[in-house]
């Protein structure tokens, strides 16, 4: 089993826990931020179990249905854990708003506490330990996943702190504001998954200092002329890179070839932590230069 997966079992493992111990909380005490969290972390165990069918999809390897492999499903979970993130975000919005409408008192406050308190020591390892699985495998799917817990983190600090406040004041709109926090806390942080997960499948270019990197590393090899048609996307841990060399018409397809190859293993060691697939064409000219009035192929060399 991948650390990938592995990370899938435990953050799905670990949510379950949560939710049992919350959930059963949260209806007995009535608190809206303690059933808030409950809801969200009900959540976050659905969408780990689909995140381990997404990275288990996504490994496959290319076959002749699926030519570039099935990379692209990372985005398309992260995309959608965001959409159900906002849904959830929503529904505890309106819980909010219901108990400050009709008033509700919470219960069972101590309980509450000492859930929220072992809640959120857990909570806090398990963000650890996803940051490291992602910087392991620069996985979208453990990032979105290592982003939603820090998410409760920061609500289960809230609820606990809601639910000190409440039991030393007893004013409950305290527990309404904190719960509708958390909730607009919740659909904020939902966005920046569906829009990176948009962009990837939108086949969005790696970063801009990576491709500075590709293009110096290009520029720095002798034998070659010039390039051009530099394209690169990312789809789960892979990252493609497709480029047009320009050679000296007269250099031999076995030089050309070593050139090539020594850009491609150059271009790897940018990130050893990627799963690098580079399409290198090799021309004797360039391209572009088709597009002139005459037509005529011109032998390229360097200048």
């Amino acid at each position: 089993m991948t650390l990938q997966r592995k990370a899938t079992v435990i953050s799905s493992s670990v949510a379950a826990l949560l939710t049992l111990m919350k959930l059963v909380i949260g209806i007995a005490s009535g608190s809206v931020a303690v059933l808030a969290s409950a809801v969200d972390s009900v959540l976050d165990m659905f969408v780990s179990l689909f995140n381990y069918f997404a990275i288990s999809n996504s490994e496959k390897p290319a076959d002749k249905t699926f030519n570039y492999g099935r990379g692209k499903i990372e985005a398309l979970a992260s995309v959608i854990e965001g959409t159900i993130i906002t849904i959830s975000g929503l529904f505890l919005l309106y819980q909010a708003v219901d108990k400050a409408i009709n008033g509700e008192v919470s219960q069972y406050l101590d309980i509450s506490i000492y859930v929220m308190i072992a809640s959120l020591i857990i909570t806090v390892s398990l963000v650890v330990f996803l940051n490291s699985i992602a910087k392991k495998t620069n996985s979208m799917v453990i990032k979105a996943d290592a982003l939603h817990y820090k998410t409760d983190v920061f609500s289960n600090v809230a609820v606990l702190v809601s639910l000190l406040l409440v039991s030393f004041t007893g004013y409950e709109i305290i527990d309404v504001f904190v719960g509708g926090g958390i909730a607009l806390y919740i659909i904020y942080s939902a966005y920046e998954l569906v829009h990176e997960g948009v962009l990837v499948l939108l086949d969005r270019a790696v970063d801009e200092e990576i491709t500075e990197k590709i293009e110096r590393i290009i520029k720095s090899n002798d034998r070659v002329n010039t390039f051009h048609l530099l394209k690169t996307r990312e789809a789960g841990h892979q990252t493609f890179v497709e480029v047009h060399l320009v050679f000296d018409c007269l250099i031999t397809l076995m030089d050309a070839h070593r050139a090539s190859d020594d850009i491609e293993e150059k271009i790897k060691r940018i990130d050893p932590k990627r799963d690098w697939i580079i399409n290198i064409h090799m021309d004797p000219y360039d391209d572009f230069l088709i597009n002139q009035e005459d037509n005529n192929l011109v032998c390229s060399t360097k200048i």
